[in-house]
């Protein structure tokens, strides 16, 4: 926790009832929901899952690999042209790559408490700049995607990311074909899925449990 989060007065953010109601404001920690500081910690985490992402599977054969070449193509001396042990030598057409890509693992991982400043980061700017909200809970008519679109549009939500926990995996399964929108459980969120999508969604019970998770340690 950075010296500039001390003391800072808790952050309120819009609260909807489950039938989707203004029911005022909910007071939020703000070691966890009110954090502003580097952006630096934010780009490393996202260069980091990017990282993580990629498949590392190009590859290109050396002169090892490249079938072929076995028999020396000339004598060593007495032909006048220049000494060539393989067909498959890199100097010739068809031969191997030098330096050639091969596939590797280019994923990596940033010290925890980095990780996690970047979180609180990404996760307090939604808050902050009014992109966020939250509902006691999730009261859908009907198990299907038309409802869930219907919920977020009465909450006016173009592109937001929808983060469930425990219990509330109906939502999550209502909602997962929306094209515009995506949701995680709260044990998968990360820094690139919340600055991804314009709003961040999530419960009561998930903010609260977002703050035990985050707060009261660097």
């Amino acid at each position: 926790m950075a010296a500039s989060d001390v003391g800072r007065a808790p952050v309120r953010v819009p609260l909807y009832s489950a039938t989707l109601e203004p029911a005022g404001e909910i007071e939020m920690a703000a070691d966890v929901f009110g954090v502003i500081g580097e952006l630096a910690v934010v780009h490393a985490a996202v260069r980091m899952q990017l990282a993580g992402r990629r498949a590392g599977t190009a590859a290109t054969k050396t002169k090892g690999l490249v079938s072929g070449g076995g028999r020396k193509p000339w004598r060593q001396k007495g032909t006048g042209r220049a000494r060539a042990g393989s067909t498959r030598s890199p100097l010739w057409r068809h031969g191997g790559t030098i330096f050639g890509p091969r596939p590797r693992d280019y994923g990596y991982r940033l010290p925890k408490k980095a990780w996690r400043r970047a979180l609180r980061l990404a996760i307090s700017d939604r808050a902050l700049g009014g992109r966020m909200y939250v509902v006691e809970g999730y009261a859908l008519p009907e198990l299907k995607t038309k409802a869930a679109q219907a919920m977020l549009g009465r909450l006016k939500l173009g592109h937001a990311l929808i983060v469930f926990g425990e219990g509330e995996e109906q939502v999550a399964r209502a909602a997962r074909n929306l094209a515009a929108h995506k949701v995680l459980p709260l044990q998968g969120l990360n820094v690139y899925d919340v600055l991804a999508y314009d709003q961040l969604l999530m419960s009561v019970a998930v903010a609260r449990a977002i703050e035990q998770r985050l707060g009261g340690r660097a």
